[in-house]
Order: structure tokens, then sequence, then C-alpha cells
């Protein structure tokens, strides 16, 4: 069983999906810490209920990305932790974390990559009128939203649909597609290793 963190900046509902299908026997990994940047994440309190610890950051109150990434490495390696997984992150990953976990930080996206990179692709989609979006797990290089996809499914937007709905569809998927990607990307780690 593969040990992961969650990063998340926010209400933490892939988070929450995340613990579901653990807590469903869906997802074989332990949830060794919440990582979260914001004080008022929602997805602290879930992490609470569930029992699962955090790591609390304030970024301002540290000189620069590489100082907090080294304490939030150093977090990771007191849990044992193996994957990084983002759910709703809102920071570039930088180099220190980038090098310690090369090809083991999963983020998940809610456009079809390389449409609508970085910030509200949700809104960007809709603003440009297209008919079709969707949602896409990849994994983490440098780059805003440019690491080898693993996953994606379509999503597609009827010109009745609010700003509102076209949210409520991605995160239907995303609460899917998630978890079973994890699932599958994490048991084949797994089963590659020769453990069961």
């Amino acid at each position: 069983m593969k040990n992961i963190a969650v990063f998340a900046s926010g209400s933490g509902t892939n988070f929450q999906a995340i613990i579901d299908a653990v807590e469903a026997n869906e997802l074989h990994v332990e949830i060794r810490l919440l990582v979260a940047d914001k004080a008022n994440a929602k997805a602290i309190e879930r992490a609470e209920k569930h029992g699962i610890p955090t790591f609390v950051f304030h970024p301002k109150e540290y000189t620069n990305k590489q100082d907090f990434e080294t304490e939030i490495l150093s977090k990771l390696k007191d849990n044992d932790v193996e994957y990084i997984v983002l759910a709703g992150y809102m920071r570039l990953i930088g180099e220190t974390l980038l090098s310690a976990f090369e090809g083991r930080i999963l983020n998940i996206h809610p456009s079809l990559l390389p449409a609508f990179p970085g910030k509200d692709a949700i809104g960007q989609a809709f603003d440009a009128k297209v008919k079709i979006t969707g949602v896409t797990i990849h994994y983490v290089d440098e780059g805003m939203d440019t690491g080898p996809i693993i996953a994606q499914e379509a999503v597609y937007i009827d010109e009745k649909d609010t700003l509102d709905d076209v949210r409520k569809k991605i995160q239907a998927v995303e609460h899917v597609l998630y978890p079973k990607t994890l699932a599958a990307v994490l048991d084949k780690v797994q089963e590659a290793k020769g453990v069961n």
C-alpha cells in the first residue's frame, strides 16, 4: 500500500472523493498527510474529521518558495510519503519538491489539457463558448499544467448551461475519475514491484 500526501488550497471536494474511495476499499493507499497553504481551507476540516494529520503553512512567513518547500519535504519524509497528489492546490510546485518526487506528483485539472491551463479553467472554457471541455489527470513538471497526461474525460457543455452547471458537471467527473486513475497508477506501481 502506497503512502500519499494530498495538497489542497480550498474546499477539498477532490480530497473528499479520495478519502471516500479509500474508505470504500476502492483505492489502496494510506493518506499520511494533508498539506494546505490556507488556514481557512475547508479541506483541513475534512482531514480532521477523518483523522488525517495536517500541515498548514503560510507562504508569506517564508523568505521564498524553496524555504517552505524544504519544510514540506521534511514533513513528507517524517510521514514516509511516497506520492504527492494535488487536489485543488493553487501553487506551482517548485524545484525542491519536483526533484525529490520526480515522476511521483499527480494533479487534476478541470479542462482537456493542453486547452485552458492555469487558473479558472472552467471559466476560461465557458467564456470561450466551447462545446466540449473536460478533466485531465497528469504528472506534474516545472510548467503550468504541462506534465505528461495520464487520463482525460470529456464534459459536454449545453448552450443552456450556466457557469455553475458546467462546474457541477466537471466536479461530478473529477470525483470519479481521480480516485479511479490514482488506483490504476498506484496499483500498477505495486504490481511492477511484485507487491500485492
